[in-house]
C-alpha cells in the first residue's frame, strides 16, 4: 500500500455522495488533506463533522452554487490544491442511441456529465493560482472508446468530451504547475451499478475481466491518487486506464 501524505493540501471532490468519489475523499483525508465534497445526494453515513472536511449538497449543473462552494473552501482552507471530477450520471433505460434519444434528455446528460466540469474548472484555477500549483483528475469511461451493442449515447459523447477538455486545459495550464489528466474506469462496483444486483451476474461480469474481479471504488480511489501527488509531477494531458485488462478484448 502507498502512503500519501496531503498534509496541508486542499482538494475539491465532486461525485463524492458515493461510489468512486466519496472512496477518493476519504483517501484523501486519510493521507491528511483538506476537502470539500461536493454532490447532489445527501451527506453519506461515515463522513464526520471535521475542520477538514465540508460537505455542500447541491447541483453542479448550477454555476453559481459550484462558484459559491469552492470560493468558501478557498476561504475556509486558504488554498485549493486538487480538483477531481468524479461526478456523473448513467441513466440506464433512458439514455440510449442518438437515433432514439428524447435530446431534452441527452441535454441534461451533458450539462451534468460534461458542462459541470466547465464550472468546476472554472471556479478552482484561480485558486491554484493563487496557491502556486496543483492537480486535476477527471472521470471518463471506457465505454467512450468503443462502441455498444446497448448504447448510451448521451453517456459517452460527455464522457469522451472530458478527456478532450482535460488535454485542452493540461496544455493551457502546464506552464503554470497545474496539472489535468483522465481516468477511464472499467467495470466498477458502485452504487451506480444497481442492476448487478444478485451475487450470479456479479460473477457474470467479474468473469468477463481478464483479471477475473469487477473494479472497486479503491481501485479508482489510488488511480486518483497518484495522479493528483507529487508522484505524478511530470504528468500532465495524460489519459489513464484503469479496467482490469478488459480493453484489452477490444
Amino acid at each position: 500500500m502507498i502512503n500519501y501524505d496531503f498534509s496541508g493540501r486542499a482538494a475539491v471532490v465532486t461525485g463524492s455522495g458515493g461510489g468512486m468519489g466519496l472512496a477518493l475523499a476519504q483517501a484523501i483525508l486519510k493521507a491528511g488533506g483538506q476537502v470539500v465534497m461536493i454532490d447532489v445526494k445527501p451527506k453519506p453515513d461515515g463522513i464526520a463533522d471535521s475542520p477538514r472536511c465540508i460537505y455542500a449538497q447541491g447541483d453542479l449543473t448550477d454555476a453559481k452554487f459550484v462558484s459559491n462552494t469552492i470560493d468558501s473552501a478557498f476561504k475556509k482552507f486558504g488554498r485549493i490544491d486538487y480538483l477531481a471530477n468524479v461526478a456523473g450520471v448513467l441513466w440506464f433505460g433512458k439514455d440510449v442511441s442518438l437515433l432514439d434519444i428524447d435530446l431534452d434528455l441527452w441535454d441534461q446528460v451533458m450539462n451534468i456529465n460534461l458542462k459541470s466540469m466547465v464550472h468546476t474548472i472554472r471556479a478552482a484555477v484561480p485558486h491554484m493560482r493563487k496557491s502556486g500549483g496543483g492537480a486535476m483528475v477527471h472521470f471518463s469511461t471506457i465505454q467512450c472508446l468503443r462502441g455498444d451493442s446497448k448504447p448510451q449515447d448521451a453517456y459517452v459523447a460527455g464522457k469522451a468530451g472530458v478527456s478532450a477538455i482535460s488535454k485542452s486545459i493540461a496544455m493551457q495550464l502546464a506552464a503554470e504547475g497545474i496539472r489535468s489528466n483522465t481516468i477511464y474506469p472499467g467495470v466498477t462496483h458502485t452504487p451506480m451499478q444497481a442492476r448487478w444486483d444478485s451475487d450470479e451476474k456479479l460473477q457474470q461480469v467479474a468473469d468477463y475481466v481478464p483479471m477475473r474481479r469487477i473494479g472497486t471504488p479503491d481501485d479508482l480511489a489510488n488511480a486518483a491518487m497518484f495522479l493528483l501527488s507529487d508522484g505524478a509531477s511530470y504528468i500532465t494531458g495524460a489519459d489513464l486506464i484503469v479496467d482490469g485488462g478488459l480493453m484489452l478484448k477490444y
